[in-house]
């Protein structure tokens, strides 16, 4: 299926990867390495990371694909639609190869450490993501997306790399949970409410389109500073270091000052987050 492109400036594969994206993924891996309370596994860690990582660009591909074939963001510049020259079919297939790939690599992993039984709960959770975009009717056309967002990237993502890392469940996996949980849903609500038109049009119920734009942007600032509270709360009981606990809290703090104030949007939530974690694997390793 080929769809006629709107006229708007041409798009470089570059621009549709958008690299800043994939933190969202990154991130959880950096946060179990900074609040391992146990040795961490770093060869299990890091390529179960990449195929978290492949796992949400097969998703960003699908989601693409199912918005062009549905109406919505046919005018967003950076469509992996476009790259494929309005082949809906194409981004679809793409999306497709780097979702088994992910998978592929993500089995590996657990077959390689004997960690098995995580797929108790992971492939429900992988099997959510695709269902956030599937059918004629996906999970992100309705209120149900933000909760599925929430639980895919909190218990499934943040909780599969601790556990894949070889740390236990305790008070410091739930706060990581719960932690990712909020910010994934905070970066889903910071990037709706551009889209609040386009999405009305094409009958997609997002939290932007039922609730409008100040709401949205408000509960994602809410979100994102309930990130960080987990967070610091998770650093300090598992932290054995007060100097870098202090730092960790210094950062977040003002991250969540800064993206409050001036107006969460997903560049500024991704920038802040890094830092932050960049901040304190420097301190760290010090």
């Amino acid at each position: 299926m080929t769809i006629a492109l709107k006229d708007t400036p041409d798009t470089s594969w570059w621009q549709a990867l958008n690299p800043a994206l994939y933190l969202v993924s990154i991130l959880p891996g950096v946060a179990v390495w900074l609040l391992a309370e146990l040795p961490l596994s770093h060869a299990a860690l890091w390529p179960a990371t990449l195929a978290v990582v492949l796992l949400q660009h097969g998703i960003n591909l699908l989601n693409d694909a199912k918005d062009w074939q549905l109406g919505a963001d046919t005018f967003k510049y950076d469509s992996w639609v476009r790259i494929h020259h309005g082949s809906v079919r194409t981004a679809f297939y793409h999306g497709l190869i780097s979702l088994f790939t992910g998978g592929a690599l993500g089995l590996l992993v657990l077959l390689l450490h004997g960690q098995l039984w995580i797929l108790g709960f992971a492939l429900p959770l992988v099997l959510l993501g695709v269902l956030y975009n599937a059918g004629r009717r996906p999970l992100s056309y309705t209120a149900a997306g933000e909760w599925a967002t929430a639980l895919c990237y909190g218990p499934g993502v943040f909780g599969g790399l601790w556990f894949v890392a070889g740390q236990p469940f305790d008070g410091t996996a739930l706060s990581g949970m719960a932690a990712f949980a909020a910010f994934a849903t905070a970066l889903l609500f910071s990037h709706q409410p551009p889209q609040i038109d386009s999405d009305r049009q094409a009958g997609k119920h997002s939290f932007a389109v039922r609730h409008g734009a100040i709401t949205t942007y408000r509960v994602a600032g809410g979100l994102l500073s309930a990130t960080w509270l987990l967070l610091v709360a998770a650093y300090w009981v598992g932290s054995g270091d007060l100097f870098t606990a202090i730092v960790f809290t210094l950062a977040a703090g003002l991250a969540a000052l800064w993206v409050v104030r001036v107006g969460p949007n997903p560049k500024r939530i991704m920038l802040s987050a890094a830092l932050v974690f960049l901040v304190s694997a420097v301190t760290t390793t010090l």
